[in-house]
């Protein structure tokens, strides 16, 4: 092959022909598809600042002394708003519609899912209504009380209590009397 066909065909043939050339592209094009989805997970990151901004009225009027939710943005890979420890609000597939979840121990269940801002901040009011009285319940729970017995079973069971001892004690003795026998 001459020169000028070579140099023809290496203009024709944009592929790199070192090792280095064929990194260097590679990095170029891993660029270019992490900033595509960096750029889709900031969006998902101002959507639910968003979301976020729009629960500020809500959480404002939350009792001081109610701790139950903790509510944040994480931007792990799936960015999320954090409502409590089982709640959240994260972005459904096409990026645009926030999906309401709360995870349990049967799976994770949807509670609300809509384009619309406001129909989530109505599914999430709901939610810490809910959760509310839930911690109202449970905080006010009677305590069990244990029936008064009458004297006379409360006497049989000390007496039996008794006779159960010794006689564990005397088959102790004699399995000990026994095994001291033998060896003789």
């Amino acid at each position: 092959m001459s020169d000028a066909q070579n140099t023809g065909k290496e203009a024709r043939d944009p592929r790199p022909t070192r090792l280095r050339d064929a990194l260097r592209q590679a990095r170029i094009e891993a660029a270019d598809r992490t900033g595509v989805v960096v750029e889709l997970r900031d969006a998902e990151v101002a959507r639910l600042e968003i979301m976020n901004e729009a629960l500020d009225p809500l959480f404002a009027q939350m009792p001081a002394q109610v701790d139950l939710f903790d509510r944040g943005v994480s931007q792990g890979e799936t960015p999320r708003l954090w409502i409590d420890v089982v709640a959240h609000i994260v972005m459904g597939r096409d990026k645009r519609i926030y999906r309401f979840v709360q995870d349990t121990r049967f799976g994770r269940i949807v509670l609300a899912e809509s384009h619309d801002v406001p129909v989530i901040v109505d599914a999430v009011t709901d939610y810490v209504a809910r959760r509310m009285i839930e911690r109202e319940h449970a905080m006010v729970a009677t305590p069990i009380v244990e029936p008064e017995l009458p004297k006379k079973p409360r006497r049989r069971g000390f007496w039996m209590f008794v006779l159960g001892f010794l006689l564990g004690a005397a088959a102790l003795f004699a399995f000990a009397l026994y095994a001291s026998l033998k060896n003789l």
